[in-house]
């Protein structure tokens, strides 16, 4: 198994879900950068570059317009690097955690996105026991967060 940090094993699958392909087709956008993306690479994000948990998405650099689905047990870094890069669309949950305050206030565009159902890696939907939203950060992502008509957009 792969070693990452202090010795730590790298489990790949721990927090993978993958966004569901509708929620793309109604952004209709190719990214730059897939900050968070699978090992197996056997998602629907449509991203030029993808970093991985093996060349970890945290201390690599950004660029261009991301895409970030990060892993919500460990969301706070995740949130605090996308509000610095500034330009993007994040699929976060719903929480009483501080990131959570800084991204209400500073996202242009949140739109929830009620009942979705996360593909898992053995291919079955599963939902999550807390509702989500698309958080957007710059012009082209926050246009097409509120052309997507996935929901009404704050």
């Amino acid at each position: 198994m792969p070693v990452i940090g202090k010795n730590k094993p790298l489990d790949p699958f721990k927090d993978e879900q993958y966004t569901p392909k509708f929620v793309f087709e109604a952004l209709n956008l190719t990214f730059d950068l897939d900050v968070c993306a699978p090992i197996d690479h056997k998602d629907h994000v449509p991203a030029y570059r993808r970093l991985t948990q093996l060349e970890d998405g945290l201390t690599s650099h950004w660029q261009g317009l991301v895409w970030m689905n990060p892993p919500y047990s460990k969301a706070a870094p995740w949130v605090d690097k996308f509000l610095s890069h500034g330009n993007g669309i994040a699929l976060l949950p719903f929480s009483k955690a501080y990131w959570m305050i800084e991204l209400w206030n500073k996202a242009e565009a949140i739109c929830p996105i009620y009942d979705i159902k996360f593909e898992q890696i053995e291919g079955k939907a599963k939902g999550i026991f807390m509702p989500v939203a698309l958080f957007s950060l710059g012009e082209i992502a926050t246009r097409a967060v509120n052309n997507s008509n996935l929901n009404r957009v704050r």
